[in-house]
């Protein structure tokens, strides 16, 4: 396909995400095989030209004046990817599978493409309803905070050190390139273009054999800060498919005991093969049953429960894009009240001097420092851990580390801005002994 034909099949793809209000990814999917031409490459532009333009929606239509896929399609590719207005001109020439030609009005605007006067939630690209919470977190930043959260994601990589080094698993997969990632001492980064297909990484023989993980560096940082130790006994309350887990697990070196549970067990499926893929055998992976509380026997025993809660996941928009315009109120108020039930069962599975650690790929203040607050508020037996200690983990990256995040009382903040990882609230807390 030419580049003017993947323009018109970008186009294509986004009206049918805004006409059926529909996830991309299976928008995409369907357009992939209604037009079986399309090669490997072609479906890879296809998406990117797609992410990219629903990461600058709100700025792209607010250049453009309007909100259609093809204004802002082409206000992405004017303020994203920088095309000027004649490179623009030449893929909308209205050739043949070409968009129509560029009209005297959308040249202009895109000659002008000015953010001038435009609000926040427009700057940054997130809806107008969450601009109170962003507020509440990021203050006059938010527009900033924002648009880094609309940044395409590099593609992190964790090394499982129960089978390798990072030098090791680095080696293994030199023709890629990764380099080492700031923050997290087991984490490899593989950069890619807008264009670029992702890498077979399941194929990689580092992979098949257990050396490596995909994992966002800011996970791979809120698992290491849990301070899961060798010998513990380790509780992952939403373990999911075992991303943490396994994080935790190989910190502890295969010593002590990790309960990993989810209250979906469809969400634990791809746990046990990756327990056995990574060498883990330190790991009880408890699915949920109907009537029984599967850890009713490790209550009140745990040094540390994590808790992986379920959010709005507005830190991850970078890898979900289209993910921002589809979160809803209600969502919100539901998240709400699933993480206050998480932190309190939590609560009394901590041995007296055990640990809570929070985490939420949420940047607002309502799912983090609010409901670490509520819950000191019902359990004053319980403290937060200062952030020098929940750190401490990091070795010589801690103090310029802390210099990076949001710091508050509750906890800290990781974002694209700042430590240029996905957006994760890590916050510990400790209960008297």
């Amino acid at each position: 396909m030419t580049p003017a034909a993947r323009l018109s099949a970008a186009i294509e793809v986004l009206s049918d995400i805004g006409t059926r209000r529909r996830p991309a990814a299976d928008a995409l999917k369907d357009w992939g095989l209604a037009h079986r031409f399309a090669g490997s490459g072609d479906r890879a532009a296809i998406a990117g030209l797609v992410y990219d333009t629903l990461r600058r929606k709100a700025s792209a239509a607010f250049v453009m004046g309007e909100e259609t896929p093809r204004a802002v399609l082409f206000g992405m590719l004017r303020c994203e990817r920088k095309l000027d207005v004649a490179a623009i001109a030449r893929l909308a020439d209205g050739g043949r599978f070409a968009p129509a030609a560029l009209t005297d009005a959308e040249g202009a605007r895109l000659e002008a493409a000015s953010l001038d006067g435009a609000p926040p939630w427009v700057a940054g690209d997130y809806p107008e309803w969450l601009d109170p919470q962003f507020a509440a977190t990021f203050g006059d930043e938010r527009a900033e905070e924002g648009v880094s959260l609309a940044s395409r994601a590099p593609l992190d990589l964790r090394v499982n050190t129960l089978k390798a080094t990072r030098d090791e698993a680095a080696a293994s997969l030199a023709d890629l390139s990764p380099t080492p990632t700031r923050w997290s001492p087991l984490g490899l980064r593989i950069v890619l273009s807008a264009d670029a297909r992702s890498p077979a990484i399941h194929a990689e023989p580092a992979f098949i054999k257990g050396m490596i993980e995909i994992q966002d560096e800011g996970s791979q940082l809120a698992a290491l800060m849990a301070g899961a130790q060798p010998g513990e006994q380790v509780i992952d309350l939403c373990a999911g498919g075992g991303g943490k887990t396994l994080t935790l697990a190989a910190a502890m070196d295969n010593k002590g005991q990790l309960f990993a549970t989810d209250d979906d067990k469809r969400r634990l499926a791809p746990i046990h093969a990756r327990l056995g893929r990574a060498d883990v055998r330190n790991v009880q992976v408890r699915t949920p049953r109907t009537a029984a509380d599967v850890l009713s026997d490790v209550a009140g025993r745990a040094d540390l429960v994590l808790i992986d809660a379920p959010c709005t996941g507005t830190g991850s928009w970078r890898r979900n894009p289209d993910a921002k315009w589809r979160v809803r109120p209600g969502a919100l108020e539901q998240r709400l009240k699933d993480q206050s039930g998480l932190l309190d069962r939590a609560g009394a599975l901590v041995k007296p001097g055990g640990r809570i650690a929070y985490v939420t790929c949420s940047v607002l203040a309502a799912e983090n420092g609010e409901q670490v607050r509520a819950f000191l508020a019902r359990n004053p037996n319980f403290s937060v851990v200062p952030i020098a200690e929940v750190t401490a983990s990091l070795g010589e990256r801690a103090f310029l580390f802390r210099r990076a995040v949001l710091s508050m009382e509750e906890g800290l903040l990781m974002t694209p801005r700042r430590t240029d990882t996905d957006g994760f609230f890590v916050a510990v807390l400790s209960r008297q002994r």
